[in-house]
C-alpha cells in the first residue's frame, strides 16, 4: 500500500498516491459507446496518447467488443487490430494495458510492451490465459465474470449480489494464483453490468470495501455504463445516450477513488482526472490534524506583522528629546 494513502499498488506498474486513471480505446466497429470511432490504428494511437494528455495514467487497448450480444471477432483480426496500437503508444511512452480475452493476444501484445493484461473473464474464457500471463510475469485483472453475455446471461440472478460476488472473485483469484500468478501482481474487479442489473451495480458500488477486504488493489469500470442511464433516467424516462453519461461516470470516479480503488476505467478522462485528484485532496485534508488548518490560517494572518517588527526602521532620526503622541518614540534604539 501506498503509505501516503493506504491504497494499493500494483507490481510491475508505476505508483500513484491517488486513485489512478485508466483511458479506454476500443479498436472496435462495435463497441456499446464508441465502436467505430477509432477503428484505424493511427486515430487509435492519437486517441491513446490524447487520453494521455488528458490525464489518463495508463491506455486500455481492446479490439474485441464484450457488449450483450456481440459476435466474437477471430484471433487473427483481433491481433491485427490490437498489436499495432499497443506498440505504437508505448513507443511514446504511455503505460498500456491490453483488454483481451485470449492468451495469444495477451501474449503478443506483451510482448510489444503492454505492461498489463485486463481479461473481462479472469481466465475462464481461454485456459491458456493463466499460463501465459504467469510465465511473463505481467499484472493480471480479475474480473467477475459469469459467462458470455448472451440470452438469459446478459442480466445475473444473485439472492446477495455482494456476498456472491466476493465469494465468486475470491475463489477465481484463488484459482490465478495456483496458476502461478504473483498475489502482488493480481488486481480485482467487480464487473459493473457483466450479467448484473441497475441494483446490483448500485449495492457493488455501495459495498466497494467488501471487494477491498479481498487484499487486491481493485479497479472499477462503470463508465457510460446502463446502470447510469437508468439512473439518469429515472423511474419511467428514457436513459440518455452512453456519450451523455460522463458526468455521471466522473461521479462514480470519485466515490470509487474516496472507498481506496487503485484505478477506474473511463472513456472520457478529462473529468475523472479532475475528480480523482479533488477526492485525493480531500482525504488528505481528512488525515491532516484538525486542528493544523486554523493554526496555519492565523500564522498566515500574523506574518505580515512579524515581519514588519523585524524590519529595520527607515525614518530619519530626531534631534528631539520629546515624544509626541503622532511620533514613536525611538528610545532604546541602536
Amino acid at each position: 500500500m501506498s503509505k501516503q494513502s493506504g491504497r494499493r499498488s500494483v507490481a510491475g506498474l508505476p505508483t500513484w498516491d491517488r486513485c489512478a486513471v485508466m483511458g479506454v480505446v476500443n479498436v472496435t466497429p462495435d463497441s456499446f459507446s464508441d465502436g467505430g470511432r477509432w477503428f484505424d490504428t493511427t486515430a487509435a494511437i492519437k486517441h491513446g496518447l490524447d487520453l494521455v494528455s488528458e490525464g489518463a495514467d495508463l491506455v486500455d487497448v481492446g479490439g474485441e467488443s464484450t457488449r450483450p450480444g456481440a459476435t466474437r471477432v477471430d484471433e487473427a483480426e483481433e491481433l491485427r487490430r490490437v498489436v499495432p496500437v499497443v506498440r505504437g503508444l508505448v513507443a511514446e511512452g504511455a503505460v498500456v494495458s491490453v483488454d483481451t480475452m485470449r492468451a495469444s493476444v495477451a501474449e503478443q501484445a506483451l510482448a510489444a510492451g503492454a505492461a498489463l493484461v485486463n481479461d473481462v473473464s479472469g481466465g475462464l474464457a481461454d485456459p491458456a490465459m493463466i499460463p501465459v500471463v504467469a510465465a511473463a510475469g505481467a499484472p493480471f485483472v480479475v474480473m467477475h465474470w459469469r459467462g458470455f453475455l448472451e440470452g438469459g446471461n446478459v442480466r445475473g440472478v444473485y439472492e446477495d449480489v455482494v456476498t456472491e460476488v466476493v465469494e465468486e472473485l475470491h475463489a477465481r483469484v484463488r484459482a490465478v494464483l495456483d496458476g502461478g500468478i504473483a498475489p502482488d501482481h493480481i488486481v480485482v474487479d467487480p464487473g459493473l453490468g457483466f450479467s448484473k442489473d441497475v441494483e446490483h451495480d448500485l449495492a457493488l458500488l455501495a459495498h466497494l470495501d467488501r471487494l477491498d477486504a479481498l487484499g487486491h488493489p481493485l479497479l472499477v469500470a462503470a463508465s457510460r455504463k446502463r446502470f447510469l442511464g437508468r439512473v439518469l433516467a429515472g423511474p419511467g424516462g428514457a436513459p440518455p445516450p452512453a456519450r451523455e453519461r460522463d458526468a455521471a461516470t466522473a461521479a462514480v470516479s470519485a466515490l470509487a477513488a474516496q472507498a481506496g480503488a487503485w484505478a477506474v476505467r473511463v472513456h472520457e478522462v478529462h473529468a475523472t482526472a479532475d475528480a480523482v485528484r479533488v477526492a485525493r485532496a480531500v482525504e488528505g485534508a481528512r488525515d491532516e490534524p484538525p486542528h493544523a488548518g486554523r493554526a496555519q490560517r492565523a500564522e498566515d494572518a500574523h506574518a505580515p506583522e512579524t515581519r514588519r517588527a523585524q524590519e529595520p526602521s527607515h525614518q530619519p532620526a530626531t534631534t528631539s528629546t520629546t515624544a509626541t503622541p503622532d511620533a514613536p518614540s525611538n528610545e532604546g534604539a541602536r
